[in-house]
């Protein structure tokens, strides 16, 4: 076992290369290796609801492959090859994985957000091409997801076939029948059509489970997965993932935190996502361990977060993802009686951690948190603190090995000027056998790639800015993409600003993110309207409310301005309109607090930070300045932005 505490571990780690490593050359294989480990062992167990956690379904590994045959044969026999796409628009159930890697061995898969707007589920089906779907049938809480097929299944000329899980054979006794009985209704919606539509785990059941029944060499470089990358406007942007890109990502993760067989990941992550589908999915399963799949829902469904360690104590859960929202969560659920020693760390990503969140998670259960840091061009991870060195609060930690990351300096024309100084901000570029090959849409491939210093090595620009210390950590300072991240979920600012500039009444708008410190960051609306004109800014958020179709981006507020901030060269100059927000939320924050008599706040761009708030509080006679302070520290905690505090 290599231990991964410092810098050097990673360099002693890459000196024998990678090509020597022994890695499968796709995903079927890896998880054929992980089964062969003691194919008797859990693969993957699944319970429906939170509040009745202790029944559950369980798939062996021998089971599960079997099922992963059965998958694959039948979407060949449906005309999946190894350049045809399979969609999936389901929730965390068992199926998932089943058509997750019994399509990327006969084909490619396609996870899709079942929350979209239907015109966006269609949009993203078009751009894959895509020939089946799997999704779900009719069934309580998720009946909505049929909803959106049935409005959208016309619009995709390529689609042939659509499968239809059924929750009900999760189900028993009364409950099982009553289900059954108040869904039969909607299930006799489900018309063929013009689409042949059948009942997945039926029809799977007609294929063999002992092997693959076609002949596919499938190579590291053959596509796997087509992931959508956020809220867009126009042609949604599918990002490609090769057989190597996710092999080596599970792989070089599963090294660095030492997974074993026996070892129990719990997800409650969306099966759409990359992080569910590599650190909680195929990372345990290349590596025989247990993966804990916990409700339709996954974190949001009723009753996990409740129970959640009591789930824990049950399932002897080792570890779990999640965004920072969840930890803020779970700090409200007393531990009680519940032993939860099995936990030996819990990873945080997808959005900057709270201090004052980690300090106070980690102190109640005495558990690490690991933060890291992946986009989906990346597969999923690139960086991580280390699980067994010094973990830095507030930093991404280091480079996965094999995959290395730099920060560089651009020039005006956006090209390679020179590498960064230590601690100096700058763009974050990385390398590896994670990063992707690229968009399907090459109109988005283009000034994504960079070469450093006349090499032929082919850099991604990530969009991230960030600064890396004399210990090799990295510390993301901000985002040049300007991307809002809502409890995890990427919000294009496009999403909003589009609909508004359709109103006759809107000049310009900026959509930025608001400081918040249960979701992280919550989208608003900077608006300068047209000359004479007298909208409000009540109108304009009605207007939003309308015509924005992804909920998440509908704005907190609209902001009316008499003058945008701009740059030199006329564009929006949003960092600005950023620190505003800061400013506000800061002030109104401390104001709120006892003894506080006055505040001032002011937000400015910093060397090493990104972002400084430098905070002056006057506290009122009469009042403990020490325990003011103490109270203004917790709160500010609460969010991610650094701050100097100055008490009068």
């Amino acid at each position: 076992m290599h231990l991964f505490k410092t810098r050097s571990d990673i360099e002693e780690f890459e000196k024998i290369p990678l090509d020597k490593r022994g890695l499968p050359d796709n995903t079927y294989q890896m998880i054929q290796r992980g089964a062969a480990l003691n194919p008797g062992n859990i693969a993957l167990e699944f319970f429906l609801q939170g509040t009745r956690y202790k029944n559950s379904v369980r798939y062996s590994y021998s089971n599960f492959i079997q099922k992963i045959h059965q998958a694959a044969n039948m979407f060949y026999d449906l005309g999946i090859g190894a350049t045809d796409v399979v969609s999936m628009l389901l929730p965390s159930v068992p199926q998932a994985h089943f058509t997750i890697w019994g399509a990327e061995a006969a084909g490619i898969v396609n996870p899709i957000n079942p929350l979209l707007e239907a015109e966006q589920i269609a949009e993203i089906m078009n751009a894959a091409r895509s020939k089946v779907l799997v999704t779900v049938a009719p069934f309580p809480k998720v009946s909505f997801i049929w909803d959106k097929v049935e409005k959208i299944r016309n619009q995709v000329p390529t689609l042939e076939t659509i499968l239809t899980v059924d929750l009900v054979s999760f189900l028993s006794g009364f409950k099982k029948g009553l289900v059954r009985l108040l869904t039969l209704k909607e299930k006799k919606r489900i018309r063929a059509g013009q689409h042949k539509i059948y009942d997945f785990d039926h029809l799977m059941e007609n294929y063999p489970d002992s092997r693959l029944t076609f002949n596919r060499d499938i190579k590291p470089e053959h596509i796997a997965s087509l992931f959508h990358t956020g809220g867009t406007t126009g042609t949604p942007k599918l990002a490609r993932h090769t057989h190597r890109n996710e092999v080596f990502d599970a792989w070089v993760l599963g090294q660095y935190q030492h997974i074993e067989a026996g070892f129990v990941v719990f997800c409650g992550l969306p099966l759409f996502h990359v992080n569910a589908v590599i650190v909680t999915g195929l990372m345990p399963f290349g590596y025989g361990a247990k993966v804990v799949l916990g409700t339709p829902a996954g974190y949001r469904g009723e009753g996990v977060i409740d129970n959640f360690w009591k789930i824990v104590e049950h399932y002897r859960l080792n570890t779990f993802s999640g965004v920072p929202t969840l930890y803020s969560a779970l700090l409200n659920v007393p531990i009680g009686k519940s032993d939860i020693r099995s936990l030996n760390y819990v990873a945080c990503g997808a959005a900057p951690m709270p201090v004052e969140v980690f300090q106070k998670f980690e102190e109640r259960t005495g558990v690490p948190i690991v933060e890291g840091y992946g986009l989906t061009e990346g597969t999923c991870v690139s960086a991580v603190n280390p699980k067994d060195g010094e973990r830095r609060i507030g930093s991404v930690g280091y480079h996965l090995p094999y995959q290395p990351i730099k920060t560089i300096i651009l020039d005006e024309d956006k090209k390679f000027e020179r590498l960064c100084a230590v601690n100096e901000i700058g763009a974050v570029v990385i390398r590896g056998a994670n990063v992707f090959p690229g968009y399907t849409d090459e109109a988005y491939n283009k000034n994504i790639w960079i070469n450093l210093e006349k090499t032929r090595d082919r850099w991604l620009l990530t969009g991230d800015l960030g600064r890396i210390d004399a210990d090799g950590y990295l510390w993301l300072t901000g985002r040049e993409k300007e991307l809002i991240i809502r409890g995890g979920h990427n919000i294009d600012p496009g999403v909003i600003e589009h609909p508004l500039h359709e109103h006759p009444a809107v000049s310009l708008a900026a959509a930025v993110g608001r400081p918040d410190p249960r979701v992280g960051e919550l989208p608003v609306v900077y608006v300068q309207l047209e000359k004479n004109s007298s909208a409000t800014a009540e109108e304009l958020l009605s207007f939003a409310q309308d015509t924005i179709t992804e909920r998440a981006a509908i704005p907190r507020e609209v902001i009316l301005v008499d003058e945008m901030p701009l740059t030199p060269v006329g564009k929006i100059f949003k960092p600005q309109l950023v620190r505003n927000e800061v400013q506000k939320v800061y002030e109104q924050t401390i104001a709120g607090i006892e003894g506080v008599e006055q505040v001032s706040v002011v937000v400015a761009a910093d060397k090493i930070y990104g972002m400084l708030a430098t905070i002056r509080v006057r506290i009122a006679s009469g009042y403990d300045r020490q325990e003011a302070e103490k109270r203004i520290r917790q709160k500010l905690g609460n969010f991610t932005i650094r701050f100097e505090l100055k008490i009068e």
